[in-house]
C-alpha cells in the first residue's frame, strides 16, 4: 500500500486504527462524518488540531486500502 505521511498506525494509539498523525482522530471518524454529510469546515471546526490536508489524506488513505483489497468470489 502507498505511504500516507499524514496517517499513522499504531498498536498503543486507538488499538492499531489508522489516525491522523500526532492525534487520536481516525480515519473512520473523518470517513463516517463525511459519509453523514457533514461538511470538511464542520470537522474542522470539532476538530481543531487537524487541517483540510488531513482531511483529504484519510480520504486517499481509504481510497487506496480499498484498492488494495482482494476480493474472493465464492
Amino acid at each position: 500500500m502507498k505511504q500516507h505521511d499524514r496517517i499513522e498506525s499504531r498498536p498503543d494509539v486507538m488499538v492499531g486504527k489508522p489516525v491522523i498523525r500526532g492525534t487520536r482522530i481516525t480515519v473512520e471518524q473523518i470517513l463516517r462524518k463525511l459519509g453523514a454529510g457533514m461538511k470538511p469546515e464542520q470537522i474542522l471546526s470539532d476538530h481543531p488540531r487537524i487541517t483540510l490536508e488531513d482531511i483529504r489524506a484519510a480520504e486517499a488513505f481509504a481510497a487506496d486500502y480499498l484498492a488494495d483489497e482482494e476480493i474472493a468470489f465464492g
